[in-house]
């Protein structure tokens, strides 16, 4: 025997009638919190201080992965007994 139960209510009814707490009022709060700590964090840095912060990082970043794919790229090189140039590439043979 199949039986099949549709029930209709809202999320409340259904957290209250399995007696689950409504954390609604927590969760208002901490967006608030986070909020206002996000607010006071971009008031406190102006857009040029920000790239002045992130730039070079990422371009020191860059720099590394360019040297790793070189060093990378000579050491294959050397390990098939191929020559490279001056900055580590394989030369055409």
């Amino acid at each position: 025997m199949k039986v099949t139960m549709t029930v209709d209510c809202t999320p409340e009814e259904a957290r209250s009638f399995f007696g689950l707490p409504d954390v609604k009022p927590v969760q208002d709060a901490m967006m608030k919190e986070m909020e206002d700590r996000l607010r006071s964090s971009l008031q406190a840095m102006d857009p040029q201080e920000m790239v002045r912060t992130w730039l070079p990082a990422g371009l020191q970043g860059f720099d590394q992965l360019q040297k790793l794919f070189w060093s990378s790229i000579a050491g294959a090189a050397r390990a098939t007994g191929k020559p490279s140039t001056s900055d580590g590439a394989a030369t055409k043979e």
